[in-house]
């Protein structure tokens, strides 16, 4: 295996949940149904990882924050759920493993994606 892409990015919880306050529609356009109904944090690091998957994997056009849900196993790892262009785009860059790891403590939320090929 190849590491074809790396992305990691911090939200600040507190200025997220302003920002989900003050734009009703954003939680909409951000997170899944199920995402939208977990806590202030895991909103966060959820949006977080979303945010590190795009940088690991370059943006394609037309993707949409739904099209990235982040779930959780029996255990409580997360992994990715794709659909539409975020699918498309790890089948066109030949991608057979995402990894993620998400944080949150204190006043951040962080996560961290490796994508892998081969």
């Amino acid at each position: 295996m190849s590491v074809r892409g790396i992305g990691v990015d911090v939200v600040d919880i507190e200025r997220f949940a302003v920002s989900l306050e003050r734009t009703p529609s954003l939680r909409q356009r951000l997170l899944t149904p199920a995402e939208a109904e977990l806590s202030i944090e895991s909103m966060a690091g959820r949006f977080a990882a979303k945010e590190a998957f795009v940088k690991a994997l370059r943006a394609p056009a037309g993707l949409s924050w739904t099209d990235i849900e982040v779930v959780t196993d029996d255990r409580g790892a997360p992994s990715f759920e794709l659909t539409g262009p975020a699918r498309a785009r790890v089948r066109d860059l030949g991608i057979t493993a995402l990894h993620l790891s998400i944080s949150h403590d204190g006043p951040v939320a962080t996560a961290f994606v490796v994508a892998e090929a081969g």
